[in-house]
């Protein structure tokens, strides 16, 4: 008997930060809910940061994944930049872990690879991807997408253990 893996794939930003669930029963994908988690960017980055884990965690305890995917930073040329993402992609993880989760991270490399067979693909082909894979999914912003290709990419790379032994 298959299990079904619920999974939470986020996408880690300041301003707007993508979430996405998905459930995996065998090798089919269902869409549960994403959305984004927007924070005021005038707040202090403590209050921003505090905000994302606050949201993040009470995603966690409304949808109870069994796993989670966080999207890796990019350091690129701005390291300010890629520091500051860094941090909001911290505050994801840790409510995750505070809340049990088990995290996998993903470069954008890998999750585009496993969604749509390029690690070099753009943002329309990724977005194009998820909807043809979760066509119950809707309409969603970029954020949403790329959170949902991450969760996709976490369902992908999972552990058989946890295939077979989640509840």
């Amino acid at each position: 008997m298959t299990a079904t893996i619920r999974i939470l794939g986020i996408d880690p930003g300041l301003r707007h930060t993508g979430w996405g669930v998905i459930e995996q029963t065998g090798a089919r994908l269902q869409h549960v809910a994403h959305g984004i988690i927007s924070v005021d960017p005038n707040l202090p980055m403590s209050e921003r940061l505090g905000g994302i884990f606050e949201a993040v965690g009470e995603l966690a305890r409304h949808h109870a994944p069994h796993a989670s995917g966080v999207e890796e930073t990019i350091v690129n040329a701005n390291p300010r930049a890629a520091l500051k993402l860094g941090q909001a992609r911290g505050a994801a993880m840790a409510a995750l872990a505070m809340a049990g989760i088990s995290v996998a991270e993903f470069a954008p490399r890998k999750i585009k690879l496993s969604v749509v067979g390029t690690g070099t693909a753009d943002k329309t082909q990724v977005m194009f991807m998820v909807k043809r894979l979760l066509p119950r999914a809707g309409e969603m912003k970029e954020d949403a997408a790329d959170a949902l290709a991450c969760a996709i990419c976490a369902a992908h790379h999972m552990p058989l253990e946890m295939k077979r032994g989640a509840a």
